[in-house]
């Protein structure tokens, strides 16, 4: 099981979210909080070392440190803007 923290910016955006969007990513972050990390990808270039789960239109975008068993949520924005 892992511990989940929040970005300030990251908290931020995902308190914007409309209620059915916040609902579904809340569901992803919980399954990455039990390490399901199965459909995510790595991010290339300038987001290098970060990953991206898919949440409908929406990317959460994190920092996986197995060491720490920690994941920092990082951005949670429509996939238009997240990169």
């Amino acid at each position: 099981m892992y511990s989940i923290a929040f970005a300030k910016e990251a908290q931020k955006e995902f308190l914007k979210l409309q209620k059915s969007a916040q609902e579904l990513v809340a569901i992803k972050i919980k399954e990455l909080e039990n390490g399901n990390f199965t459909t995510d990808r790595s991010l290339k270039g300038k987001h290098k070392g970060k990953y991206r789960k898919r949440a409908g239109d929406y990317r959460i975008i994190y920092l996986r440190e197995d060491n720490l068993i920690l994941i920092t949520l990082v951005r949670i924005a429509h996939r238009k803007e997240v990169y």
